[in-house]
């Protein structure tokens, strides 16, 4: 039976109300100096060393790191997984010497004719972004990394492998299998259910190589994926967890912004900001005021189902943490600020945050306790440090680093942690510990310390993809390509509205309050249709026809399902609106103190948890 959203019925968001006349006033920062910035970020840049040699040392070219017994193991397609998920990063640490070497030896003997089964989303994220942001550093004067006996063999790579992906996309709805054999193609037996994470999270990496290569298929065929995940959103605009790409029937309506959908929302902002691609945009801010009215219970996120809106999990789970850094790029700032606070209240009881937090509860779910290394916390922090300067955010990274350190190192690398309660060790390093966790630390601190790396300092903007693969905005990559040609919609050359290419955004250096940041896209606000009507656009949607709505102009529109809304949906419900609450939940070794915040800024006196060990495992 649906539940109404005005009785909740869950025990936190009682507990919420009951909050509304505390104060939450935050601690003085300890105030990490310039010096004690250097000092973390050499520190951090001994972490990634630690881990990466254990890696060449002991499980190299096997995928990943066994740190806890020094050995080695495949894990998703056994070519070398960890070193390609570390180029970009040797090449930010300047390490000329070693991504030279590793460029060259994945150039020479890595091939993808292989009878490997591979995850779609996993080898794209990991793989392909890999090759391609170690290709447009290694082959560019202007990043300072240029190999000169570079001749594009990560680019040639990249495109046989995307090439051997393709067949994951034929299906009735464009939404992609889950898995694909680089051999054979998609295996009769395949499963037909993915997530929508999986299918809605390959635009940046498809994208930059169609215009590598000039090939456009690799731009459509994830574009249409995003199009049918999109088409088939509910009636609030909010989509489910997984789908089944031929009938295109939900099979798990679970909305939220964490597991199985995640990086769906980010890539839809990030993919505007890359490439200039407004139809991008003007999904991400429908799909974003949903989620911040149906999914926002300030400053927790929950799950509910997707027609009804009625909750169905009270939970924190760790890939939510991304999403304060992601309203950052929105220009979101002040509940962004406020989610990150109580996030890393459950990072400050545990030395780390389990897989899932039960917000009912108050306690760590059964069956989710582990912390694989993520990053999504640290990246979090380091874009809000970017976007407010506010020394706190140093402070966090602080205990970060000591978590790790701690807690989850091991004779030859990082451990998982199988239980964040009572810090037990897994033998087990996922490769995006090299290529996100401590690549976020490091720009943490350096940029702290006065920045010289390629994201700061260099000539271009750079777009972290999911894995935290850097993709610049090059004129080549962010060219705006415009013609009069929609999905749905048509209208005269003449009638399309050009403008000259520009940045997105522009940036004064100096603003640092909160709505802009030095070298990064943040909008103080969503633009409005006057913004988008003039705006360049680029990929498959070309030019701007004056006098049609935003679903006339890129024609979208739902696929008739037999679902309906409830006949009880509140009036409320039916037109989304961003919750502007500002009460705080911070988590406690005694309980939840849930306090009333004041915007921009942490609060004095906050109740720390007790920080525990600080140990990892995946999920």
């Amino acid at each position: 039976m649906a539940t109404s959203r005005q009785s909740l019925g869950f025990l936190f968001l009682v507990l919420i109300l009951l909050s509304e006349n505390i104060l939450l006033r935050s601690t003085l920062a300890d105030g990490v100096t310039a010096e004690e910035a250097r000092q973390l970020r050499d520190e951090v840049r001994e972490m990634f060393y630690h881990a990466f040699d254990g890696y060449m040392d002991h499980a190299f070219p096997l995928d990943e790191l066994r740190p806890l017994s020094c050995g080695g193991e495949d894990t998703l397609g056994g070519y070398a997984l960890t070193l390609i998920d570390s180029l970009d990063t040797l090449a930010l640490l300047g390490d000329r010497e070693r991504f030279t070497a590793s460029v060259e030896w994945i150039g020479k003997n890595l091939q993808f004719d292989i009878n490997k089964t591979v995850s779609v989303f996993e080898t794209t994220i990991r793989v392909l972004g890999g090759l391609l942001s170690a290709h447009l550093i290694a082959s560019d004067y202007a990043t300072g990394m240029k190999i000169p006996s570079y001749d594009n063999q990560l680019l040639n790579l990249a495109e046989d492998l995307a090439r051997r992906l393709l067949p994951a996309f034929d299906t009735s709805t464009g939404i992609p299998f889950g898995s694909v054999n680089l051999l054979h193609g998609v295996d009769e037996h395949e499963s037909k259910i993915t997530s929508t994470a999986g299918g809605g999270t390959l635009t940046l990496e498809f994208g930059v190589l169609s215009r590598l290569t000039n090939d456009p298929i690799f731009e459509q065929v994830t574009k249409k994926a995003v199009l049918g995940l999109w088409a088939r959103r509910s009636k609030l605009n909010l989509v489910g967890a997984h789908i089944n790409v031929f009938t295109g029937e939900w099979t798990q309506k679970d909305a939220g912004i964490g597991t199985s959908i995640d990086s769906f929302y980010e890539y839809l902002l990030k993919a505007y900001l890359l490439f200039g691609d407004e139809e991008y945009l003007y999904i991400f801010q429908e799909s974003y005021q949903a989620a911040m009215h149906y999914l926002f219970n300030d400053p927790w996120y929950v799950e509910v189902n997707m027609d009804s809106a009625a909750i169905v999990w009270p939970l924190f789970n760790s890939l939510q943490a991304f999403w304060p850094g992601l309203q950052v790029l929105a220009g979101d700032i002040d509940p962004a600020i406020r989610t990150h606070a109580a996030f890393f209240s459950v990072w400050k009881r545990y030395g780390f945050t389990p897989e899932g937090f039960n917000l009912a509860t108050l306690n760590v779910q059964h069956g989710q306790k582990s912390y694989p290394l993520r990053p999504e916390l640290i990246e979090s922090t380091y874009w809000l440090y970017k976007a407010t300067r506010d020394p706190r955010y140093l402070d966090v990274g602080r205990d970060m680093v000591a978590s790790l350190q701690h807690g989850a190192k091991c004779p030859c690398g990082y451990c998982h942690i199988s239980d964040v309660e009572f810090h037990k060790k897994e033998d087990h390093m996922e490769s995006f510990f090299l290529a996100e966790t401590v690549k976020y630390l490091w720009l943490l601190f350096d940029l702290a310390a006065g920045p010289d790396n390629l994201v700061e300092n260099g000539p271009y903007k750079y777009v972290f993809s999911t894995e935290g693969h850097l993709l610049p905005a090059t004129p080549q990559i962010s060219l705006t390509r415009e013609r009069c040609s929609y999905f749905g919609a048509h209208c005269k050359l003449g009638d399309s509205k050009r403008e000259s290419d520009s940045s997105d955004v522009s940036v004064d250096p100096q603003e640092t309050n909160g709505s802009r940041f030095d070298g990064s896209w943040v909008h103080s606000r969503f633009p409005s249709d006057s913004f988008l009507e003039s705006t360049p656009v680029s990929g498959l949607i070309k030019g701007l026809c004056p006098g049609l709505t935003h679903g006339q102009k890129y024609g979208i529109t739902y696929v008739p399902s037999s679902d309906t809304v409830p006949e009880d949906l509140s009036a409320a419900q039916r037109e989304p609106a961003v919750v502007q609450s500002h009460s705080v939940v911070v988590v406690s070794d005694h309980g939840a103190h849930y306090l009333q915040s004041k915007p921009n800024c942490y609060h004095d006196n906050t109740q720390e948890l007790s920080q525990g060990g600080s140990e990892t495992n995946p999920t």
